[in-house]
């Protein structure tokens, strides 16, 4: 990955409390996975951003090697790596993603 994407993708992540990394964009997700963590975030009403991956192939493949994690979409939050799917999923069904919103300061529907 060329230091640009990496620059790019840097950016994003700093830039925005909450950045979701995703197929499509919050609106209009192209892919189940990317939607489910999407909608999951809205129903906690959580402000974030939605990357749209598929604009640019470049970051597509790059945010991959950035996490060192092989699946879109991928959950930051306050710089942090959440993971993708199906952690972002189990943490929101335990509670976890709550408490973790809790310790970084991020608003969401209690």
């Amino acid at each position: 990955m060329d230091d640009q994407i990496k620059s790019t993708i840097q950016s994003h992540i700093n830039d925005n409390e909450v950045c979701l990394f995703m197929k499509g964009t919050p609106d209009a997700p192209q892919c189940g996975f990317s939607m489910a963590v999407s909608n999951m975030l809205k129903i906690l009403e959580v402000d974030f951003t939605g990357v749209n991956v598929l604009e640019n192939q470049s970051i597509r493949e790059g945010i991959k090697k950035f996490s060192d994690w092989p699946t879109i979409p991928q959950l930051y939050v306050k710089k942090e790596f959440v993971g993708g799917c199906d952690i972002v999923k189990e943490m929101y069904e335990t509670g976890e993603l709550k408490k973790l919103f809790d310790n970084k300061g991020i608003n969401y529907k209690k």
